[in-house]
Order: structure tokens, then C-alpha cells, then sequence
């Protein structure tokens, strides 16, 4: 039985020997543990499982990805595509019961970008008005083009138009926040008891690698509509172990299942299995720091070339990825991605080249290529790490494995402690330069530390660039560039693999992989 009914209540209405209330409680497997549930201090997907739950922006997604009006019930953009002015709704409210106001967009806004705050993902907001120089420190917060006209009126100006902005405006870094609260609490105001959210569901408790349980929130604007009264999150990174609770009837939503179990599963729970497009790339990152040997596009280029893409998506995994050899995946609105050049080439071709490359870069048998590669806790991880160390060996390259839990993963490679990672990428709107963005200098989500002032030239020009076909072809441009200089190892374009209870309605596959709960209900 996946679907459970909770007991809410029950020493009370025990004593009262009333009928027990039951409720409907949704159990899901996140990916891992979050690093905080503070919307300005997470960058991963499962993180954004929680935290979506818990806050809406302005707009926000449908069932289906699409994106809707949020706490902006309607909102209008000037002619020349700069300045948007937001009417918010007048039954917006935190789940304090006060009103959520446009002043808490700009206090959002503004400590995000504020350098203090030390946000990874703040450069998703550049378009906005002196955004960058904020986060820069080079102008002060009230300089930026976010404004409260009055309570329920915010207006934002652009540096340029942005034709994704408004998709940019469903992200997690564009939430508002209460300002009361976090004034009142700092740092602590997202913990259990200080925190209080504008999004249908409110936390309640955080067991650490345990559990995190978050309630129904009664002052949403559309919580009438809302079915579920309870969602527990399951932080799981062991992808076997959420199958085995999600057969067990412990969970009802698993996010990703191991690729290995897809044939048992469309035996055995065909109804449970959902597979679809995802916007997103698997890919390795190159340490290009001083001090590591791929900083040496030759050595770079060398291991992707010896990278057997096809084995990893026809035998490793087996689930409908597709190999990739660009950066950007298929179906990204209005762009056509370059191809590496070397994707016409014969196996044995590319081999002979990687040799080739090692040999000039100083690697050989009398100096093997030594290599860290990180991994983060997974069992299809694992196997692609082990696959493509074997790829790696005829070369003579010596690779020492080493993983860690998700979160530790992430920080240590920010912190450059690398010289191969894995990494993954989920577009966060549907737009090339999402993409390509994490290619540019001084980017925080840039793990490797790639850095062309050739390719910061272009990125720049793009953004500058407001006829969509001149721009697709800039960035184009730009991939090209970053592919010949083997700027990362694209691996494979990613499927998204989720196993949802087939006693639940409302769950809706989407090239974002993007699943609202408020959305989700149990069948009666």
C-alpha cells in the first residue's frame, strides 16, 4: 500500500474518543541532504524539491513545467522589454499570516546579490540593473533596479532585454523572503520554528540525513486547492535504498532510480516507472587551476577523446540517455547546438589523437598521468567513474576514485580540490545561456575555473544582442569555442527517472524535471 493516512492528532482525539482524523501524507526520496533550506544557500535539485514546496515566486509551474502567474497575479512589460511592473496578489500572505509585500521581494533581491551573503547562485540575476556590480561590491544594494512602487506593486528594470526572464522568475533565487523573520533571526531564521514561507507547504521539522516534514500552509493563496496535509522528505542518496523503501511502501516518490533495476522495474512496477526528456547534462569537469595537469587543454582534450560515450548510455545505464557532444542538450528553445569536432571519428581515430596529445603534454610511460576523480554518492556514479577510469587506462592514465555525499561533494569542488569531477546540470529556465553561463569567469557554479576572455566576450555580446537569431548564433559561437578547448567532458544528455506511485494524480512528467506537490494527490 503506498498510499498512507496519518493519524493526525491522536493523543487528543484519543482522549476524546472523537473519529480520528486521517491525512494525507506524501513521502518522497529526495537526492541527498540539503545544505540549508535558506532559498539564497542551496544550488541542487533536491534541494529545490523542498524549498519549492515551501516558497513561490512571482511566477511559478503548473503541473506540467509550464509556467504561471505566483504571487504576481498579473504584471506588465514596457515596450522595450527593460522595465516589468508586478501587481501582487492581495491574498499573498506568509504562513505567519502576514501579508506578503513587494518590499519583500526587494529585501530578497538585495541580500542575495549583497556580497555578504556569499551566494552561489546570485549570477542568475545579473540581468536586472546593476546586479553585477552589486554582487561585485561596486555599488551599494539601493542602486539595484528592483523597486517597490507600493505593498502590492514591484517594479524590475533590466540592464537589456531578457527574453527568459520571466522562467528566471519561477527559480528559487527570486523568491521572496520575510523580512521580519529573517531581521528577527539571522542566520537561524531558516531552522524549524523560526522559519515561516509563502508557498503551500510550511516546514514543520528537520531530522539531519533523516527526514524533513513539512505541513500544509493554511494562509497560501490557493490552499483550498492544495490535497496533501503532509509531506515528508526522505533524504536517500543511495539510489538502490529508495527503491527498496519505494517497493516496501515507505515511499510514494522516488527521484531517480538506478539505471541497473529498469529492466526488473518495467517487468515488475511498469505503472510506477516514468521516464522523460530532461533539460539537463551529465558531464565531467576539468580542474583548470594552477597546479593540476588539466589546467593543459591537450591532456583535456585527450581524456574526452578517449571516452566511449555510446558504452556509457547503451550498456552502462540503458535508459534512453543520449551521448552528448556538446555542452547545451537538444530542445533548449531557440538554439541549435555546435557539435565537438571529433564526434565523426572512429574510436580507434580518437585514440591514436588522445596518444598523440598525451605524448606532446609530457605523459608517458615514464611519467604516467596521475588523477583524483570525484564522484558524489551513487551507484550509477560509481559505474561510470569505474567505466571511464578503464577508457582512461590504455592511455596509461592512473586514476584514484574518490567519493563523497552530495553536499561535501559540491563545496570541495568549488574549493577546487580536483583535478576530474563529476558534475550534473539541470537547466534552471530554457535557454542556452543557462547553460553556457557556467563556462563564464568568476562564476560560482564554473567548478573547474575555466577562464576565456574570448568566450567572456561573447557571453557579453549575447546578452547585448536582442535579435533572438543573432544571439543563438553568438552563443553558438561561444560553445564552439569552449568544446575546442575542451572546456568540460560532456558525457550524456540526461532522461529524468522517477517511480511515483501509480495511487497518485497530479504528477506530471516535464522536460524540467520540475514537480510542485501542491499540484499532487492521492486518488480516493
Amino acid at each position: 500500500m503506498l498510499k498512507t493516512r496519518t493519524l493526525m492528532g491522536s493523543i487528543a482525539l484519543a482522549l476524546s474518543c472523537a473519529t480520528p482524523l486521517q491525512a494525507d501524507t506524501l513521502r518522497l526520496a529526495i537526492m541527498g541532504e540539503p545544505a540549508s533550506l535558506d532559498p539564497h544557500k542551496i544550488s541542487g535539485v533536491w534541494e529545490n524539491d523542498v524549498v519549492g514546496d515551501l516558497f513561490e515566486g512571482l511566477v511559478t509551474e503548473a503541473a506540467d513545467g509550464t509556467r504561471i502567474p505566483g504571487v504576481a497575479e498579473s504584471w506588465e512589460i514596457s515596450d522595450d522589454g527593460t522595465v516589468y511592473t508586478f501587481t501582487l496578489r492581495d491574498n499573498a500572505k506568509w504562513s505567519d499570516g502576514e501579508p506578503v509585500t513587494a518590499d519583500d521581494f526587494v529585501f530578497a533581491f538585495q541580500r542575495i546579490l549583497s556580497p555578504a551573503t556569499a551566494a552561489n547562485y546570485a549570477y542568475l540575476l545579473y540581468p536586472i540593473k546593476n546586479a553585477e556590480a552589486v554582487y561585485a561590491g561596486e555599488a551599494d544594494t539601493s542602486t539595484l533596479g528592483v523597486q517597490a512602487i507600493d505593498a502590492s506593486t514591484l517594479q524590475i528594470t533590466l540592464e537589456r532585454s531578457t527574453p527568459y526572464f520571466l522562467d528566471q522568475l519561477s527559480h528559487y533565487t527570486a523568491y521572496p523572503l520575510p523580512r521580519h523573520t529573517v531581521e528577527a533571526h539571522g542566520n537561524e531564521w531558516s531552522r524549524p520554528g523560526n522559519m515561516v514561507s509563502n508557498g503551500a507547504f510550511q516546514l514543520e521539522d528537520w531530522q539531519s540525513q533523516t527526514r524533513i516534514t513539512a505541513t500544509r500552509n493554511p494562509n497560501f493563496h490557493d490552499a483550498d486547492q492544495v490535497a496533501l496535509d503532509e509531506i515528508v522528505y526522505f533524504p536517500i542518496e543511495e539510489r538502490n535504498t529508495a527503491l527498496n523503501r519505494f517497493r516496501a511502501g515507505e515511499i510514494d516518490i522516488a527521484r531517480e532510480f538506478p539505471t541497473q533495476q529498469y529492466d526488473w522495474l518495467m517487468d515488475n512496477l511498469p505503472e510506477a516507472v516514468q521516464i522523460a526528456p530532461y533539460l539537463g547534462i551529465y558531464y565531467y569537469v576539468f580542474n583548470a587551476r594552477d597546479g593540476h595537469a588539466t589546467t593543459d587543454p591537450r591532456v583535456r582534450e585527450a581524456l574526452s577523446l578517449a571516452v566511449r560515450r555510446e558504452v556509457i548510455t547503451d550498456q552502462i545505464l540503458g535508459t534512453g540517455e543520449l551521448p552528448a557532444y556538446s555542452f547545451v542538450p537538444p530542445n533548449v528553445s531557440h538554439y541549435e547546438a555546435p557539435t565537438a569536432s571529433f564526434a565523426e571519428l572512429s574510436q580507434e581515430e580518437r585514440m591514436e589523437r588522445a596518444r598523440e596529445l598525451l605524448q606532446e603534454a609530457g605523459y608517458g610511460p615514464d611519467n604516467p598521468l596521475e588523477l583524483m576523480l570525484r564522484y558524489n554518492t551513487s551507484e550509477d556514479h560509481r559505474k561510470v567513474a569505474i567505466a571511464i577510469a578503464a577508457m582512461w587506462k590504455p592511455l596509461g592514465v592512473e586514476v584514484d576514485l574518490y567519493n563523497s555525499e552530495v553536499a561535501v561533494h559540491y563545496a570541495d569542488i568549488r574549493q577546487g580540490d580536483f583535478d576530474v569531477a563529476r558534475a550534473g546540470w539541470i537547466g534552471d529556465y530554457n535557454d542556452a545561456q543557462n547553460f553556457l553561463s557556467l563556462l563564464e569567469s568568476n562564476v560560482s557554479n564554473n567548478y573547474g575555473a575555466y577562464s576565456s576572455p574570448e568566450f567572456d566576450a561573447l557571453m557579453s555580446e549575447a546578452a547585448n544582442t536582442q535579435d533572438l537569431d543573432k544571439r543563438a548564433d553568438i552563443m553558438a559561437e561561444a560553445e564552439t569555442l569552449a568544446l575546442e578547448n575542451s572546456a568540460t567532458l560532456p558525457i550524456y544528455y540526461y532522461v529524468s527517472r522517477n517511480l511515483v506511485s501509480p495511487d497518485i494524480s497530479g504528477w506530471e512528467t516535464n522536460i524540467e524535471d520540475i514537480h510542485r506537490s501542491r499540484w499532487v494527490h492521492f486518488d480516493d
